[in-house]
């Protein structure tokens, strides 16, 4: 039975409190909740008593007490983005593992304190990264280490925030660098870490521009709505804004954040429009990478729909990936990013050969069924994982690094080398990825083919990878 404690009982630590109190109540056991807020620590009480009626509840003064008194094996961090690491630290020292939330922190000095601690302590700290577990997603990782496409050479990634989930970001907590880091560290984590694992190798330099050009003053201008307010509860304009939250409307967020305000006036609501705003909503980087290959990604937070689209670029091809996402704001109650099937595609374009499509495995709940599957990996039996989608401290930084990285070139209008910015960092263990030496075959008449016939079915897929693909391993 292995025990856990958890810091930050907010709309983070739902999916924890959750898989805690059902699925894995057998093996796993929750021995107290920590948060600043002693209205969430209450709810959190209300709403595990069944499962765990001697739950105990302490205040993030009482960090250090709780940990002392209960000694858990794992601390689950759900806090805050820029307390990320204190927590860490303080429970690596204390003797316990760490699984926290992405991103692990937001800021170089604050990453370089948690390899140091790691390094001092031997324990071990888990980022929860779950796109990793989406079906799709490890689709895209099993084509590409089959080497369908050869040595990978450069990716393309697009990721759209819609101007319903993506407003969101600018009016809570994550409005503001000091707290998140921005979008290119919150937000981003998830993708360079999807990029890192995809491709097999870590982030080497980074360039990067970015602004905030939609949740303006101005653009509210532009929607008449210049005369708004701090909040959109008791805005004088909400009767005609597109971007008003009624946190009233969800019992969960009224639980969580209306109920709650009294206790540390934290307002749930604010407007996206404010010029209290510090973070972009739109960013454009390049990444080189240790292997060679060169990342272009991009991120807008105020699309017309919610999904990504990738391309990776090979020795032997090309492979296409468009994913769309269901839209959600969190604490609505709905399912967080699940997929939308008619809408997310992997389609290879070989060189020389006819391009097709791949059928797609699908996923259920949220984060495209990344959720479910990321859980049953921590919390259930250990099984063998070829594609080692488990993500340790090293990764957990070199997804930040990119987005850290991004900020500081942004601020310095010049090249940032990650070498530069932490020292004492492992290299990331992957999958062994396509050789560098790989012979290609010729193709007869494969000039023919270029930009020509195109098709809907499977093809070309190799038998084995076709019977993996087939079974849903």
């Amino acid at each position: 039975m292995q025990t856990y404690v958890i810091v930050g009982v907010g709309g983070r630590s739902l999916m924890f409190k959750e898989a805690l109190a059902d699925l894995f109540k057998d093996s796993s056991k929750l021995l107290a909740v920590c948060d600043k807020n002693p209205g969430r620590l209450e709810l959190a009480r209300k709403e595990l008593s069944k499962a765990y009626p001697n739950l105990k509840l302490y205040n993030h003064n009482d960090f250090e007490k709780m940990l002392a008194e209960h000694k858990p094996d794992t601390v689950i961090v759900c806090s805050m983005d820029s307390t990320h690491h204190d927590y860490i630290c303080r429970s690596l020292y204390a003797g316990c593992n760490v699984i926290t939330e992405k991103p692990m922190t937001i800021d170089a000095g604050k990453c370089q304190q948690i390899i140091d601690a790691v390094k001092k302590t031997g324990k071990k700290v888990r980022v929860t990264f779950n796109y990793r577990y989406a079906p799709p997603r490890s689709q895209v990782k099993e084509l590409l280490n089959s080497g369908i496409i050869g040595k990978i050479l450069s990716v393309e990634f697009q990721y759209l925030l819609d101007t319903n989930h993506g407003a969101d970001y600018f009016r809570r907590w994550h409005r503001n660098k000091a707290n998140s880091g921005g979008l290119l560290v919150h937000k981003a984590t998830h993708h360079f870490d999807l990029v890192n694992w995809w491709i097999g190798s870590t982030p080497q330099s980074v360039a990067a521009m970015g602004a905030r050009l939609f949740y303006t003053p101005k653009q509210a201008e532009r929607y008449g709505l210049a005369s708004h307010g701090e909040r959109c509860t008791d805005c004088p304009v909400s009767k005609k804004c597109n971007f008003y939250l009624n946190m009233n409307a969800w019992p969960t967020m009224r639980e969580l954040y209306v109920d709650c305000e009294k206790y540390d006036g934290y307002f749930r609501d604010r407007c996206v429009f404010s010029d209290q705003i510090d973070i972009e909503d739109s960013m454009n980087i390049v990444v080189r990478y240790q292997s060679g290959a060169i990342l272009s990604y991009c991120l807008n937070a105020f699309c017309s729909w919610e999904g990504y689209r990738l391309a990776v670029n090979g020795t032997k091809g090309r492979l296409e990936h468009t994913c769309q996402e269901t839209s959600y704001v969190n604490g609505d109650g709905s399912v967080q990013g699940a997929l939308k099937p008619e809408g997310t595609t992997i389609r290879i374009y070989p060189h020389f050969k006819t391009p097709y499509n791949v059928p797609v495995r699908s996923g259920a709940g949220g984060h495209g069924g990344g959720d479910i599957e990321m859980l049953k990996d921590i919390f259930g039996q250990p099984r063998p994982d070829p594609l080692r989608r488990s993500a340790d401290y090293v990764q957990g930084a070199y997804s930040i690094l990119t987005g850290i990285a991004a900020n500081k070139s942004m601020a310095e209008n010049q090249i940032v080398r990650i070498e530069e910015l932490v020292s004492g960092l492992p290299k990331s263990v992957f999958p062994q990825m396509p050789g560098e030496d790989e012979r290609i075959e010729y193709v007869p008449d494969g000039r023919l083919l270029i930009g020509g016939q195109e098709s809907n079915v499977q093809a070309n897929v190799p038998q084995k990878l076709t019977e993996t693909l087939g079974s849903g391993k």
